[in-house]
């Protein structure tokens, strides 16, 4: 389960990273950056293979087009990448409604014998990564639109394997412009994905602080200084 990440790169970062820019209007309606713990229900910048040039604000937490309320949000903030065309909250999307979710890490948590530790995992390099989604559209009670995202997840590469048993779906640059194709037949997508390099990665203790949705301080990412555990290869 992915259920926290940060975005803390500028718009213009952003938009040099992936070639698209922001919409007037997206910069207003999204959370703003930096953003150090981005949690679910939060709007954030993603990319969809409807407008490849634009980044467009979506709410974390996936509801389904025939939803009938937007809580449901909240129990699809993930999509397991073995059952994608089993479940109907996903199998449409995954053939229709693809996007790319920035992000420049995220948090997981270690079941310990003294409690949860929570880990923040990031690229060596710092660099922003793109984690593979799926989006839909819900139209509520009123007529408003409401568009939202889930991040798929797949088992655990081997820097993830200590620290917890899923990890979010990372996608490699190469893979980005195929995940957003028309083109490709949604299996043949799937099957591209392979658990990113950990190579690439690193992992490291952060602050309990993390886990209150209220915290949202610079401090969040940096390694808690009364541990040093860390993980890389």
């Amino acid at each position: 389960m992915c259920g926290r990440s940060s975005l803390t790169k500028t718009e213009k970062e952003l938009e040099d990273r992936f070639n698209a820019t922001f919409y007037s209007d997206a910069l207003v309606n999204y959370n703003p950056l930096p953003n150090y713990n981005v949690a679910p229900s939060h709007v954030m910048p993603v990319i969809t293979n409807q407008d490849r040039d634009h980044f467009s604000a979506m709410r974390w937490g996936l509801i389904p087009s025939w939803a009938k309320d937007k809580k449901m949000g909240f129990k699809l903030i993930n999509a397991r990448i073995e059952t994608l065309f089993e479940k109907s909250s996903f199998k449409m999307a995954v053939a229709k409604r693809r996007c790319l979710v920035p992000a420049d890490g995220f948090y997981e948590w270690q079941k310990s014998p003294n409690g949860k530790k929570p880990f923040r995992i990031t690229m060596k390099n710092q660099s922003i990564f793109s984690m593979a989604g799926l989006w839909d559209r819900w139209i509520d009670e009123s007529g408003q639109k409401v568009f939202s995202f889930t991040v798929i997840t797949q088992k655990p590469n081997q820097l993830m394997m200590d620290i917890h048993d899923r990890m979010p779906a990372i996608l490699t640059q190469d893979q980005e412009s195929l995940w957003l194709s028309d083109d490709i037949n949604p299996q043949e997508l799937i099957d591209m994905i392979e658990p990113y390099p950990s190579e690439f990665m690193e992992a490291f203790v952060v602050s309990n602080k993390v886990g209150n949705v209220k915290n949202n301080s610079k401090d969040l990412i940096e390694p808690d200084e009364q541990s040093q555990m860390s993980f890389d290869f």
